[in-house]
């Protein structure tokens, strides 16, 4: 049994969230970090912070990768085509941030994650 309440909550939450739901969470968490990184551009941490940014990016986007090309994935194969191919437009963006960090060039990303993280909810 749980003694903090917040540690109860995510135990549940962690056992009933569906495998859509929990996407759509990480991908909003994901572009919510992304913008964080954008309003506060000019803060003495911001390396840090668009390096931690970009780096859950990328492994989100990496574990996509990867069920997408399982045999067993159940999505029909031009979405999964689509998918992997804007995947891989994603790591070419984060990697062109990291060589040349720009403020704008976030917004791109962020606002992927974020229509990727609605259609899922709208599926719920």
């Amino acid at each position: 049994m749980h003694s903090d309440p917040l540690q109860a909550y995510k135990a549940v939450e962690k056992n009933t969230l569906s495998g859509r739901e929990t996407e759509a969470r990480i991908l909003t968490q994901a572009a919510l970090m992304l913008k964080e990184c954008q309003r506060k551009w000019d803060a003495q941490d911001r390396k840090e912070r668009l390096d931690e940014a970009l780096r859950f990016n990328q492994r989100i986007w990496s574990i996509f990768q990867t069920e997408l090309v399982k045999e067993d994935n159940p999505l029909p194969k031009k979405l999964k085509i689509d998918l992997l191919r804007l995947s891989g437009f994603v790591d070419k963006c984060i990697f062109e941030i990291q060589a040349h960090p720009a403020q704008e060039k976030l917004t791109i990303i962020i606002e992927i994650n974020n229509n990727i993280a609605t259609g899922l909810r709208s599926r719920i």
